[in-house]
């Protein structure tokens, strides 16, 4: 995956397409989404912390394709 390329993120819940960003702030096999949007936070698991009850949105498991 290059920068500007397109992608499709893919997790258990659904799937987003993105341009992708390259950078040194995000570390190798980690992938950054905002998550203040509905497209993103719909990717992220439903579960809640048991505490809290505040969604997961800060992290999903998930898969990146390039779209070309």
């Amino acid at each position: 995956i290059a920068a500007g390329d397109m992608v499709r993120v893919i997790t258990p819940r659904g799937q987003a397409e993105a341009k992708a960003r390259i950078t040194e702030k995000v570390k190798p096999g980690m992938v950054f989404m905002p998550f203040h949007y509905h497209g993103t936070n719909i990717l992220t698991s439903e579960h809640i912390d048991p505490v809290a009850k505040i969604p997961e949105y800060k992290m999903a498991a998930c898969r990146i394709e390039t779209m070309a």
